[in-house]
């Protein structure tokens, strides 16, 4: 699982509401991400993701990087 990450600025993003699909959620965090300018984090997640064994490992692996509202 990967390692939780204190960014300088927290990046929040609103999840909830949203098509539940793990790409369409993976792709809301890490343009999220890069927004803010954590370009090798959102990597990071993309490279995760597909590490994932279930759809709960995939929004925990989310929540190491960005705060979901």
């Amino acid at each position: 699982m990967a390692e939780e990450i204190s960014p300088r600025t927290p990046v929040e993003v609103q999840l909830v509401g949203q098509n539940g699909n793990v790409f369409n959620l993976a792709s809301i965090v890490t343009q999220a991400l890069k927004r803010e300018g954590y370009y090798q984090e959102a990597q990071e997640v993309k490279t995760k993701l597909f590490e994932c064994k279930s759809y709960d490992e995939a929004l925990r692996l989310f929540m190491d990087y960005v705060h979901v509202n």
